[in-house]
């Protein structure tokens, strides 16, 4: 079974493009910048036996006028390993290196042993967000601002709450400063979580993750569950 070697590799494209929207999208905005959290691979061998490095990695892409557009510099794969992103290395600006950006698989056809991504130019291509792969720290500091913002609504939760206590009748009040209390009590306690994490080192964080986690789950079921 002797297939062309472009064929083969395009076969996980073309399983992959009926795949990719179950993972995360990616934004496509000019001047913005894309960054990636997920498992990434250069050589992976598959079922079908051949090797993406060998028969997929630094091929040209072209437009469906025949001219080049960038090149696969790299694939990412989603959890459930069918590859999601092809990673195009579209060169750089005047003045800046190398531009890479992220394009879903399903936007890239082979066409007689080309890799073809029709209506694109190079400076289509260049005008996507950057693809960055995420750090560590990256992915420690979207962890705090989402935490923080739960927390943020919790604070505001209280607060409304506070003001429907104090126009309450007796019955309901009682009820409403037991809602304030809990709560009060949920965003203490996912501060507390928080705080321990940010004072503890960057290598350190994911220790704390579980915790924090855990308490920003609690503080979310009890806002969404207060009803004043």
């Amino acid at each position: 079974m002797k297939n062309s070697l472009s064929h083969q590799a395009f076969a996980i494209v073309a399983i992959s493009s009926a795949l990719w929207m179950a993972s995360p999208a990616l934004a496509q905005v000019a001047g913005a910048t894309t960054t990636v959290d997920a498992t990434v691979t250069e050589s992976i061998q598959l079922a079908r036996g051949w090797s993406v490095k060998k028969t997929l990695l630094g091929k040209t892409i072209y437009n469906d006028a025949g001219k080049k557009v960038g090149r696969v510099d790299d694939l990412i794969i989603s959890l459930d390993r069918n590859v999601s992103y092809v990673i195009v290395g579209a060169g750089g600006f005047v003045g800046i290196g190398r531009h890479d950006v992220a394009v879903p698989v399903s936007e890239i056809q082979d066409q007689a042993g080309k890799l073809v991504m029709a209506g694109a130019t190079k400076e289509s291509v260049k005008s996507m967000p950057e693809f960055k792969y995420a750090t560590d720290t990256t992915k420690r500091e979207q962890f705090v601002a989402a935490a923080d913002k739960d927390i943020a609504r919790g604070k505001a939760k209280v607060s409304d709450l506070e003001k429907k206590a104090g126009a309450a009748t007796v019955d309901a009040k009682v009820r409403i400063d037991q809602e304030i209390t809990s709560l009060q009590g949920d965003v203490k306690s996912a501060e507390t979580k928080l705080t321990e994490m940010k004072q503890a080192t960057v290598a350190r964080w994911k220790e704390f993750e579980a915790g924090v986690s855990a308490a920003t789950a609690r503080l979310r079921k009890s806002i969404d569950s207060a009803a004043g």
